[in-house]
């Protein structure tokens, strides 16, 4: 086994296929907001609408189930479209769902095929389209995140039941809205240079305050739907537990503005939060979720992605000047020769006097060095703890595994990060002005599928 610190960066690292189902952060960059303002919600009270308390029901339609394919405004979504996409979510999941998961993924993945098709076609009525060119270039840059060739990405669409037009069209979707929204949104919203100020003199009174990147799934409720909103939140819950990609369900679940980015709020601080998820964002460990947690509306799972403090160097930042040292395990050792030789190795490293005696110790153990710089946040989270307090000179505890080897890191060196500078003017601007596009972006959609005809064969 070939020895080198991405081993130690990526100690679980494997390829997966989440980005797939994720386009949109290859191609675009989007502004996250938080869950709907109540004075943004669509629904209305009921005796706004003029329904009688006690309903019955004259036809027999079950308004909750719907065939996989639909005609929008003329145009066919076919069941093969709804089943290469839904490959997509599965794959960005494992690879494996349940079947009454499946189903369920079906269906959302129907309802965003057709948002997607109402955003082409508006995007077509003002005259956007996406040339052939510029998608193939995009198919070829997301192949390329994957280490693959286009042809051979092509391939191995093919073989795990999606295609190149799939995966094109949500391309084309995303490019032409995108585009559509900095023609005809864009333009029309402004943010003053007084709300900019203040956001500044808010963030300088915040310095040193604790600041958290979150994940949101906002899925909507009415009283009626209510419980069963919130089991179907149990059930994602479960899913992303069990290895399923947050970032892939949030695209196809959240109701969130910010299912775009995969549910990203960005980073925030708690008074910027729900009370509801305050307490959450509070109780969570990084890497860790939460939920459904009942919000105004509807309810939220929350995934605690980072968490640092405002204006304020991270420890993480710091770059470290590291030596691995490394032996490896021949085929087929067994678990009392691999201890032996990991005693032996933790005895040599724990005599080892500084960086300078790493490659004689090597040298004598039969290991191999590698000498790498990197940032701390850039390692396991164990690691991270034990690096940032050691000192110069000092090593980490052996770790690894009989079919791996065992390994140390040495800090050789650490270049202290420097205290987080407040956002420039333009950027803070450029933010606000992003999040009030991604407001109006869903109004416009909503009065898009408001007024579209759509027959569900």
């Amino acid at each position: 086994m070939e020895s080198s610190l991405i081993d130690v960066k990526t100690m679980s690292t494997r390829f997966t296929i989440a980005m797939i189902a994720g386009l949109s952060g290859c191609l675009l960059v989007q502004g996250a907001t938080a869950q709907p303002a109540q004075d943004d919600a669509v629904s209305a009270p009921s005796s706004a609408l003029d329904i009688p308390e006690s309903v019955t029901l004259f036809g027999k339609r079950d308004p909750n189930v719907r065939r996989a394919t639909a005609l929008v405004n003329g145009e066919v979504i076919t069941e093969t479209d709804v089943e290469q996409r839904l490959a997509l979510v599965v794959l960005a999941n494992g690879g494996t769902v349940s079947d009454e998961e499946r189903d369920r993924l079906r269906l959302q993945v129907l309802r965003n095929l057709i948002d997607e098709t109402l955003q082409i076609q508006e995007a077509a009525a003002k005259d956007i389209r996406i040339a052939p060119a510029e998608l193939n270039e995009n198919y070829a840059r997301v192949a390329s995140n994957f280490k693959y060739s286009p042809e051979g990405f092509t391939k191995y669409l093919a073989s795990q039941g999606s295609s190149e037009r799939s995966i094109k069209r949500q391309i084309e979707g995303e490019v032409a809205w995108n585009r559509l929204l900095r023609r005809e949104v864009q333009p029309f919203v402004n943010v003053s240079e007084e709300e900019v100020r203040a956001v500044v003199d808010r963030l300088k009174a915040a310095k040193g305050s604790d600041e958290f990147r979150i994940g949101e799934i906002y899925l909507s409720a009415t009283p009626e739907n209510s419980q069963q909103v919130e089991r179907n939140g149990e059930q994602i819950l479960e899913q992303i537990r069990n290895g399923g990609s947050f970032q892939a369900y949030a695209r196809q679940y959240s109701e969130a503005s910010t299912a775009a980015v995969g549910g990203d709020l960005g980073w925030v601080r708690l008074p910027q939060l729900p009370e509801e998820l305050q307490a959450a964002a509070q109780q969570l460990q990084v890497g860790q979720v939460a939920g459904p947690i009942a919000v105004p509306g509807g309810f939220s799972i929350v995934y605690l992605m980072d968490k640092r403090q405002v204006l304020t160097a991270d420890p993480r930042d710091a770059i470290l000047s590291l030596k691995q040292i490394a032996i490896d395990f021949p085929p087929g050792t067994s678990a009392a020769d691999a201890q032996k030789r990991a005693d032996s190795f933790s005895e040599a490293i724990r005599t080892m006097q500084g960086c300078g005696a790493v490659s004689d110790v090597a040298q004598k153990i039969g290991a191999t060095v590698v000498e790498n710089d990197i940032p701390a946040r850039n390692l396991p989270p164990q690691l991270q703890n034990i690096l940032l307090s050691l000192q110069v000179g000092e090593a980490t505890p052996p770790f690894g595994s009989a079919t791996e080897g065992v390994r140390a890191l040495v800090l050789c060196g650490r270049d202290e990060p420097q205290d987080a500078g407040s956002p420039s003017f333009d950027q803070i601007m450029s933010q606000m002005e992003e999040e009030r596009v991604n407001k109006r972006a869903r109004t416009y959609l909503r009065d898009l599928r408001r007024d579209a005809v759509i027959d569900y064969n």
